[in-house]
């Protein structure tokens, strides 16, 4: 940071908000880097955001940031590249370290890490598209619906926001799910489907160690997809959640768990889902979780309290620095 942030720590920070990016997230990217940058400014930091191109190293250089916070959604941006470009500049930053964007990044990895901390997920298998080829796809789908039976939920190996999502209760809907899983992914996870409430459950550490905020319980009609979740009116939201007190701290124990076991930073979040008996799954985990007008993350920390004051904490002490 600069000396006069070092040596007045309520001064006016100059932050870049990395967002965009050619990932299928760029838009919501933006709306996310945007809306933070909004937050940012009405703060009085000078707030500069980028949209991540080939201009983006020597504008960095240029605006010579105090911190940046990258906000890129998506393989792209949550995999640790963009973050070891940073590192590589010197530069501070929001998030996490690029190891354990790569550990959350990739879900089977993430969820081989959670389940090694003691959590629990749902039973899954990880194929190539290769391997349908290969192998048959008619054999390959008819010998994975036999291990982990129907219904099914198919996921990209990497990205968010529901794209490549598919739920599958027979063998011609994971027929179709796998077509979808594979337009943005070579790799898919096909993952036992748990029926129950889904709960987001968002932590925060700004150098105290990781603290989680109020669950927020998701409804939507159909499906929790791409178009739920950013086109207003498919999905109603309850923050805190409407779970019993005792379900909601076991989440969120869970968050924290995950939070830790894959060595994340600033803040993440963990999607889970709790069966009837009360039990919570892990589900995924979002390095850069959204950040627009719709998104989980502000919705949990406006709840739990003042979201600008806990973005300017944030800013304030970067998870990552030279």
């Amino acid at each position: 940071m600069s000396d006069t942030a070092e040596t007045n720590p309520d001064a006016p920070l100059r932050i870049a908000v990395l967002a965009g990016g050619l990932s299928h997230e760029r838009d919501v990217s933006l709306r996310s880097g945007h809306r933070v940058a909004s937050v940012l400014k009405h703060l009085g930091h000078n707030v500069l955001v980028m949209d991540v191109d080939a201009r983006t190293i020597a504008s960095l250089k240029a605006f010579s940031p105090d911190v940046v916070w990258p906000l890129v959604h998506g393989g792209h941006g949550e995999d640790g590249g963009l973050q070891n470009v940073l590192i590589a500049l010197d530069l501070p930053y929001v998030g996490t370290h690029s190891d354990g964007c790569q550990r959350a990044s990739f879900k089977p990895t993430a969820k081989a890490s959670v389940r090694a901390a003691g959590v629990l997920t749902p039973d899954s298998v990880t194929l190539p598209k290769a391997y349908f080829s290969q192998l048959g796809a008619q054999e390959v789908l008819g010998v994975v619906a036999g291990h982990l039976g129907l219904p099914v939920v198919v996921k990209p190996n990497q990205g968010g926001s529901g794209l490549g999502v598919s739920y599958a209760e027979n063998a011609d809907e994971l027929r179709t799910a796998m077509v979808s899983c594979f337009a943005y992914d070579e790799r898919a996870l096909i993952e036992k489907y748990v029926e129950g409430t889904e709960l987001a459950v968002s932590v925060v550490d700004t150098g105290e160690g990781p603290r989680a905020l109020p669950a927020v319980e998701v409804v939507s009609q159909g499906r929790y997809d791409f178009d739920a979740r950013y086109n207003p009116g498919r999905s109603e939201y309850f923050v805190p959640a409407r779970v019993d007190d005792s379900v909601q701290a076991r989440a969120q124990e869970m968050a924290v768990t995950v939070h830790r076991a894959l060595g994340l930073g600033n803040l993440s979040r963990t999607d889970l889902i709790v069966d009837a008996e009360g039990q919570p799954w892990f589900i995924d985990a979002n390095v850069i979780p959204g950040m627009t007008e719709v998104s989980l993350f502000p919705m949990a920390a406006q709840a739990a309290g003042d979201l600008p004051k806990l973005y300017d904490e944030i800013v304030r002490h970067p998870a990552v620095r030279p």
